[in-house]
């Protein structure tokens, strides 16, 4: 008891920069302690929340509802936090697309930009089986007949040329 008394003194004393630089090397390569990490990562960087400090009391009461993001819309988020890593509670899956902390997963914006290439794509066909579709189609097929045939027209000038050079 006396080394943990002995370690917590030591550790009161670092300042806030050397506390975290100490506690994210004791947390590297821990799998279980990656939201540690990340907390720790945010700290140093200026980007922590400077909320009520994490308890390992999982009751939920009305003071943790947390603050949405913006407080130019104000009121608060009306879902309370979710405590995961207690005896018996699984790690945070994913519902909806979102994360727990509200981040899009990969997957779902992989759908998304899935969805919204195939409605392009619907709508260009669509689009080429209306009159005005198929005349735009036409056009652009004269267009390239032309230039076709124009540069067709400009080689044939130069070959006369370079044969009457030599």
């Amino acid at each position: 008891m006396s080394e943990t008394s002995e370690l917590l003194g030591r550790m009161a004393a670092l300042s806030d920069d050397e506390l975290v630089s100490v506690l994210r090397a004791a947390v590297a390569g821990r799998p279980g302690l990656g939201a540690v990490a990340a907390a720790l990562a945010q700290a140093q960087f200026g980007h922590a929340d400077t909320g009520s400090p994490v308890t390992l009391d999982t009751d939920v009461v009305e003071a943790d509802v947390m603050p949405i993001a913006s407080e130019q819309v104000g009121g608060v988020n009306p879902v309370p936090p979710v405590p995961f890593g207690v005896a018996g509670t699984g790690a945070p899956t994913s519902t909806g697309g979102y994360s727990p902390t509200g981040v899009p997963t990969f997957d779902s914006v992989r759908d998304k930009v899935e969805q919204r290439f195939g409605t392009a794509q619907g709508m260009d066909e669509l689009d080429r089986q209306t009159p005005a579709g198929r005349s735009v189609d036409e056009q652009w097929e004269a267009r390239e007949a032309a230039a076709r045939e124009r540069l067709d027209r400009i080689r044939q000038s130069m070959r006369g040329q370079d044969s009457d050079d030599r």
